[in-house]
């Protein structure tokens, strides 16, 4: 048995720029792995392929057996008989791409295993066949992510900061919140060259002052106002900002030094049934 961890992403910022002919939609984002993380196990078993994980989808493939189908066809062999077991940390439907990281950390199990002479752009298209987010987390770290989320740009990493994630107790289907933007007039939008050059220069607070995500405004309103109870929250126990990342509903807040977080962590966890002290993390498979 071999096993790898799988970071879940945050969103630093995040642009709809508008819908495209094959139903997906042209982005703008700076995402940021994190080191709240599911732990991925691959062994090889005498036929077929099993999943043991907590969200394991009834009555259909899951990601990772689509993953591992796609991967043994871009190899050009059958596929061996396979176990998977997803040991879950990063909660599910929280815009926190769980889903991808796993996706990614299996695919990076299979190529040392049947294929390590394989480029890790070869692994980012495999995995764009699975989910939009799926090469951000194969390549990891800190990144502009552009068109559906495959056209990848390596940034200069986030400083090194805390991070308190808060999820509160509902779910925001991503396909809802895309047609609520399509019809919806965005106001705010994020300064991505200027949250570049705060990365570049290492420039923590200017970068916290840049955070923005344009699914907050389509938020319906009861999402809405939860949403911005966590972000206010978190503002008021020393964060130096907040957002929703992704399509949400996770809040983060990036902190300046770990006593902070572990205080406001301490805080949230009074309220909110899902609160998790992450860092950034700068690898790539």
């Amino acid at each position: 048995m071999c096993e790898r961890l799988a970071p879940a992403k945050i969103n630093l910022a995040l642009d709809i720029l508008g819908s495209r002919p094959d139903g997906y939609h042209d982005l703008r984002m700076v995402m940021q792995s994190v080191s709240l993380c599911d732990t991925v196990r691959l062994q090889e078993a005498e036929a077929g392929f099993t999943l043991r994980a907590k969200f394991s989808p009834a009555g259909e493939k899951s990601l990772e057996q689509r993953a591992a189908e796609a991967f043994f066809a871009f190899l050009g062999r059958p596929a061996p008989g396979l176990a998977v077991t997803v040991e879950k940390q990063v909660p599910a439907y929280a815009g926190l791409g769980g889903g991808s990281a796993d996706v990614a950390s299996l695919l990076a199990l299979l190529r040392d295993r049947y294929a390590p002479e394989l480029p890790t752009a070869e692994l980012e298209r495999i995995g764009l066949s699975v989910g939009s987010d799926v090469p951000f987390c194969v390549r990891g770290g800190t990144c502009l992510a552009e068109g559906r989320g495959e056209r990848l740009t390596g940034l200069s990493p986030l400083p090194h900061c805390w991070i308190v994630l808060c999820k509160p107790d509902f779910d925001l289907p991503t396909p809802r919140l895309f047609a609520l933007a399509d019809s919806a007039v965005i106001t705010r939008r994020p300064d991505i060259p200027a949250m570049t050059r705060a990365l570049e220069l290492g420039d923590l607070e200017a970068l916290a002052g840049l955070l923005c995500n344009v699914f907050e405004e389509v938020l319906p309103p009861a999402e809405a106002g939860a949403v911005a109870e966590i972000r206010t929250a978190l503002r008021n126990l020393g964060a130096l900002n907040a957002s929703m990342s992704g399509s949400g509903p996770t809040v983060f807040g990036l902190f300046p030094t770990r006593a902070a977080a572990e205080r406001a962590a301490g805080a949230l966890q009074s309220r909110y049934g899902q609160v998790f002290l992450a860092e950034p993390v700068n690898r790539a498979v």
